[in-house]
């Protein structure tokens, strides 16, 4: 089981390594593109580098910014490599901080299977929408909504994973937060002294 989810997530961080290309690989794009613009002579030389061809790659490294950010927070990030305010939590005995975590996971779940109804009903309108210059290199089917579905696959996966996290809890205790915080430290103290 370990096994098939470390490949499912080595496979989701596949995905965000190729998003990070798509988007670095725009980029170099649209600042060659911005620095020969001047140069008439270059878009008589080379028709495929007139910058009027181009409006859409800042549109495209947009589209690739958003869905990284949520694919990552959803699908890769774990619990323990977000930054979190740990003091009240740390400071609580064992059965508190269990019903701590109990209550904020399912209170994080919960609350992002709530907001998928009345967002995807604002939604809703954009599946009329086009982009504005995405739609000239990907062709007429994208639309604005497709853009943004990845919020919803976001909402799912985190809600699923917070789910998950009450029922650990529940059934075992919150104290592998506070080892995985130890053992990471001491991880790291121990890499501060090799280098050194």
């Amino acid at each position: 089981m370990e096994n098939i989810k470390s490949r499912i997530i080595h496979a989701f961080e596949i995905v965000a390594a190729l998003m990070m290309a798509a988007m670095f690989a725009t980029f170099i794009l649209q600042v060659t593109i911005r620095y020969t613009a001047r140069a008439e002579w270059i878009k008589e030389i080379f028709p495929f580098l007139d910058p009027t061809l181009y409006g859409w790659t800042l549109d495209f490294c947009l589209l690739m910014w958003i869905w990284m950010v949520f694919w990552g927070n959803g699908l890769i990030v774990r619990q323990r490599d977000h930054v979190i305010f740990d003091m009240l939590y740390t400071s609580v005995s064992p059965k508190i901080r269990k019903w701590l975590a109990i209550i904020s996971a399912l209170i994080i779940a919960i609350t992002l299977l709530i907001v998928i109804e009345p967002t995807w009903s604002k939604f809703y309108i954009l599946r009329l929408k086009k982009t504005a210059t995405l739609s000239n290199v990907f062709g007429d089917w994208i639309r604005v909504r497709d853009i943004y579905m990845v919020f919803f696959i976001f909402c799912i996966a985190v809600s699923i994973r917070y789910f998950y996290r009450a029922y650990y809890v529940y059934k075992n205790s919150a104290e592998f937060d506070l080892l995985y915080s130890d053992a990471d430290e001491i991880n790291s103290s121990s890499e501060n002294k090799n280098v050194l």
